[in-house]
Formats: structure tokens, sequence, C-alpha cells
């Protein structure tokens, strides 16, 4: 929202009168109370109502609540995960809800064209991940998965909405600290993960959590064909079917992940061939389930997912390795039950987390 000053016209009128009676000396003492006014005023007509914000995609939605609190009013427009999020046509409706918004965020790169520019008000402020990272359409838009995506936004957001309301940019500024201190502990997770299991593999039925694996040092292996296919948005060749079904057969991946909103009859297959084979099948929607709390949670929750897999896998193949698999998962769920322990003391000290007053006329 822009703060306008006040007009003093009348005061400069009347002031030039003095001026032009008394002199010099009594101008400039007229003018330098008249300068004093705006600044109080403008201070006394800073917003006091939250912020509305307006999200394309509840993933992002959820981090503009993190990064806003109780200052911020957050709408999603696409929030089921029964949905292919790449097809969503939204309503009339939806695009006026963008319109009305002071901040409109979006993922961007193609992902939620609807969302862009073209679409809001001259007086939207415009969030967008892809423009963040430098995401062009044609780029994997899964950016929610990316911490170079979540770090850019969650910073762009609290420097947004302090321009808007600046008494409470120290708020702002303590709940990115907050998420700043959740997101450090998932990067390190991911790190762990990564030095653990230098080999790691994965094939996809989508690339919807290519950021998030390759963060965590996992390699692709899903076949080329396959990839092109999907990347198209076309059904794949029964060869390109028969390749992937070879590889987890074989045991060329570790785990099989699988867009659940993006469910056809090639997905099926594969899903049914991976679990024949024993290989891990790892479900992930693209929008965040309603059972999680926000995105950082969602996304802690795949990794801890990831490691128990792992963990498992290593029981499994060999006596010797049973142990250091089970120390590997007791160390899950001690790291775990600690960050469960972090999230609830930070969630306690959100609760106890009183807005500072607005000045008021």
């Amino acid at each position: 929202m822009r703060l306008h000053k006040r007009s003093s016209l009348r005061a400069f009128a009347a002031g030039l009168a003095l001026c032009m009676t008394f002199g010099t000396t009594a101008c400039s003492g007229e003018s330098s109370q008249n300068d004093d006014a705006p600044a109080d005023s403008d201070a006394q007509t800073e917003q006091i109502t939250p912020i509305e914000v307006v999200a394309s995609v509840n993933q992002w939605g959820s981090l503009a609540e993190q990064i806003g609190g109780v200052h911020v009013k957050v709408t999603s427009i696409l929030s089921s995960t029964d949905v292919d999020a790449h097809d969503f046509e939204p309503k009339t409706d939806d695009i006026g809800k963008l319109q009305q918004a002071q901040v409109a965020v979006s993922n961007g790169a193609g992902y939620d064209a609807w969302a862009v520019q073209k679409n809001l008000s001259k007086d939207t402020v415009s969030v967008s991940a892809a423009q963040m990272v430098g995401a062009i359409e044609g780029d994997n838009p899964h950016l929610w998965f990316s911490s170079d995506a979540r770090n850019a936004m969650a910073k762009e957001l609290a420097d947004t909405y302090s321009r808007i309301m600046p008494t409470q940019k120290k708020y702002f500024s303590n709940k990115l600290t907050a998420w700043n201190r959740r997101e450090k502990k998932i990067e390190k997770d991911m790190k762990t993960f990564s030095d653990t299991h230098k080999d790691a593999s994965y094939a996809a039925t989508e690339p919807v959590a290519y950021y998030l694996l390759s963060d965590m040092g996992f390699t692709d292996n899903t076949p080329e064909g396959y990839l092109q296919s999907t990347g198209t948005g076309s059904e794949p060749t029964p060869d390109d079917l028969q390749e992937f079904q070879e590889l987890l057969e074989k045991h060329k991946v570790d785990v099989l992940i699988n867009d659940t909103q993006s469910a056809s009859d090639a997905t099926n297959t594969l899903t049914g061939t991976a679990y024949k084979s024993d290989v891990p099948v790892l479900d992930i929607s693209e929008q965040m389930p309603s059972d999680c709390k926000n995105l950082t949670s969602w996304i802690r929750s795949l990794i801890l997912s990831l490691n128990d897999m792992f963990a498992e896998q290593s029981d499994a193949n060999t006596s010797s390795n049973a142990g250091s698999g089970s120390t590997d998962s007791t160390d899950s769920a001690n790291s775990s039950a600690a960050d469960d322990s972090q999230t609830a003391n930070e969630s306690n000290d959100e609760s106890n987390d009183v807005p500072q007053p607005n000045p008021r006329k």
C-alpha cells in the first residue's frame, strides 16, 4: 500500500501571504512548521488492518503467512491436491481476488501464468519466486522445493510487508529470523543425508521434487526418453515405458518419486512395477497437503520419509548393516524429536508474539 502525503497547498498559500507581509524571517518560520505536519499525518494514517495477500498456490501462501504472522490475511487460490496444477484454470472470482490484493504471491516460470502481472491491478505488489531466482518458462517450475527460492522469497516477503507497514518492520524481521532458523535446520538435514548417502539415486514419474532431491545430493536416473515425454506433456512411448520398468526391476534406482497430482495409466504402471520389485515409492503432491502445518514442516516431513526409507533398505540388505541402519533410523528419530521440540517452542514464541501497536489518529 502506498502512502500518500496530504496536500499542503492551502498552508503554503497562507505562508506566502505572511511572507509578503512580514518578510523572509516570518516565511521561514511558517514553512518549518508546515514541513513537520505531513510526517505526523503520514504516521497517523499508516495501515492498521492486516495486509491483504493472495497467493496463486498454497505452498507459497503458507510461506507468506509464516513471514507475515498476525499482520497479514492470506488467501491461496489453488490448495487442492486432487487436481493437475499444470492444467488448473482459475475462475473469474479467483482473478478478482488477485486484482484486489495488496500483495500477490506467485510461482512463475509458466506454472501459474494466470497470476502474472497483467491480471493484477497497478497498485498490487507482485512477489514471484521465478523472478527471485531468475527462472523462466521452460525451466522446472516446482520452485518451492528449492532452498534458494524459499530463502529468496522469505526475505522479499519480509521486505515487502515492511514497506507497507513500516512500524511493524521489527515484527517482520523477527518472523523472518524465526523462519531462517527452521530453514537452516532443513538445510543441515539435507547435507547430512547427502554426506551419508553419496550414491543415492532416484527416478520420477514427474520431475516434481527435482530441486529437493538435488539439494539432498540425489542423482536423477529417470530414462531420458521418458523425461522428454513428460517435459512436453505427452504420453511416453511403449519403449520409454519399458525402459523405465526395467530400471525399476533391476534396482538401478533407490527410490521412485511419484507425483500424485499427475496420475495416468503410465504412472500407475510404473508404481505397480516398483512395488512388485521392492523399490520404495515416495508419493509427493504439488500442492501442500492439508495435514501439513506449513511449507517448512512439509519439506521436513519429506526429508524424514526419505531418511526412513534408506534406513529400512539398509536393514533389509545385510545383517552387518542392520546395526548402522538402525542407528541411522534412531538418529533420524532423535533429530525429528529435537526438531519437533524446536518447532513447538518457536510456535509458542509466535503465539505470544504480540504485534506492536500502530499509531492512530
